[in-house]
């Protein structure tokens, strides 16, 4: 799905994204990333939710979000429950729903000017 929202240039923004690929400003991704208005880490590594673990957490804490939009592929999956609690007590508001959602709801409130990071999980294509 294509996306088209203003904002200020030097923000990361998303543009579009599928299952298999994310459109941010001009490049596209096809792996799992962390981003925030003001920073992209295409190198976070998580292959999946089950894949999810406590070196995952470590970057997203020491950027110390608002709010933690974690998308979780093509479906809605929760993580493991000891994930979930580290990230609610270092103070991080954690919302999780599938990476179509999080793409939206990162851009609606990064246009707010709100301390927010989109943690998405990326699925490649089979083949």
């Amino acid at each position: 799905m294509k996306v088209s929202q203003d904002a200020p240039e030097g923000v990361y923004r998303i543009i579009g994204y599928s299952d298999s690929e994310i459109h941010i400003n001009h490049a596209h991704y096809r792996q799992s990333l962390l981003l925030m208005p003001d920073h992209l880490d295409a190198q976070w590594g998580a292959a999946s939710v089950d894949a999810l673990s406590q070196a995952h957490l470590a970057p997203i804490q020491a950027l110390e979000p608002e709010v933690l939009f974690l998308g979780t592929g093509a479906q809605q999956q929760f993580p493991a429950r000891e994930l979930m609690l580290t990230l609610i007590q270092a103070g991080i508001g954690l919302e999780v729903m599938d990476t179509a959602s999080a793409c939206r709801t990162y851009n609606l409130l990064m246009a707010e000017g709100r301390r927010v990071l989109a943690a998405l999980i990326i699925t490649p294509e089979p083949g």
